[in-house]
């Protein structure tokens, strides 16, 4: 009995770029290339969209893959910037609490 991986596979960015080409260029629907190129169809459809706002072709409001990295990447800054300021609070509690000691 063998079991279902809960971890997704993970695609070059080269081979996402190809299969994309390859839906534009082939004709075929994306059910049909995904299905010869052994990937999931809706994982296929989701390069194919995200190609699309790439090139300003997506629909209103979809976020390119460079404004999606940004977005990541201050989501995280504003993490960290949180959790410094937190500790910093804890810290000037206990400061002040022994000052007045």
């Amino acid at each position: 009995m063998s079991k279902k991986s809960n971890t997704s596979k993970r695609y070059t960015a080269e081979f996402k770029r190809d299969a994309v080409a390859l839906v534009y260029s082939s004709g075929k629907t994306v059910t049909e290339v995904a299905r010869e190129i052994g990937v999931s169809p809706e994982g296929l459809r989701n390069w194919v969209n995200q190609d699309k706002a790439d090139r300003g072709q997506g629909p209103e409001g979809a976020l390119t893959s460079d404004e999606k990295e940004e977005l990541r990447r201050l989501r995280r800054e504003n993490r960290e910037q949180q959790q410094t300021i937190e500790i910093l609070k804890k810290a000037a509690a206990f400061f002040a609490k022994e000052s007045t000691k």
